[in-house]
């Protein structure tokens, strides 16, 4: 019993966690306001996680961990259906970005909260947050790097590179939450078309991608 509420207070303050980064940020929020929120004190959370880096670190983990076999799994699916033959592009960047899209309707797995954490992390990550990303996303960009290589083998591998990393930073800025059409544009559409509409952002942004990895190579 005493294990159960252990694991309990465990996630109690995960998931308070995930919610005020979400909100506030990494700087923004204090152990004060974690606390509060799970309903525990500052020994409860020294005792599970010894710092709030360590925390902040927990937090990504008990996600990535799904996200990442998930897309491993997803790509060796596909590579063991199609043999000896290179994957299509799309089905690259659907295994790689639609899995981490997929979770926004997945609640158990952090739902729009942890999506949109990721999504500001991603954008302006502290240095410790960075060096355990890329640690944590080693072997997954590795596995569809080379399958992307060898779905496009016409196009340089530096070209490759920089359009991995700009289809990256336009998925951690879409699921980030931020409202540029509004906010920067003063654009106006409809209710349906809203950048909340996480129903509609999945295709919309699929095809954005797969059209900036297919596009003609720059001429220098």
């Amino acid at each position: 019993m005493a294990e159960t509420r252990s694991v309990d207070t465990r996630e109690r303050i995960l998931d308070a966690a995930e919610k005020l980064f979400t909100a506030n940020g990494f700087d923004g929020t204090s152990m004060r306001q974690i606390t509060g929120a799970a309903g525990v004190n500052l020994a409860s959370v020294n005792y599970h996680f010894g710092s709030k880096e360590a925390l902040v670190q927990e937090v990504f983990r008990r996600r990535l961990a799904w996200l990442n076999t998930e897309r491993l799994r997803v790509l060796t699916t596909m590579e063991q259906a199609a043999g000896d033959k290179p994957l299509k592009p799309s089905q690259i960047v659907e295994g790689f970005f639609g899995t981490l899209l997929g979770m926004a309707q997945d609640e158990a797995r952090g739902g729009v909260t942890f999506l949109r954490l990721l999504g500001r992390t991603l954008t302006d990550p502290a240095d410790f947050i960075r060096t355990f990303l890329a640690d944590e996303y080693q072997e997954v960009v590795e596995r569809y790097k080379a399958a992307l290589f060898k779905a496009l083998p016409d196009v340089p591998r530096a070209e490759i590179a920089w359009r991995f990393h700009f289809m990256l930073g336009a998925t951690s800025y879409a699921i980030a939450g931020t409202d540029a059409l509004r906010l920067v544009t003063d654009w106006q559409v409809d209710d349906e078309d809203a950048t909340d509409r996480l129903d509609r952002l999945q295709p919309r942004l699929m095809s954005f991608l797969l059209g900036g990895l297919r596009a003609p190579l720059p001429k220098f």
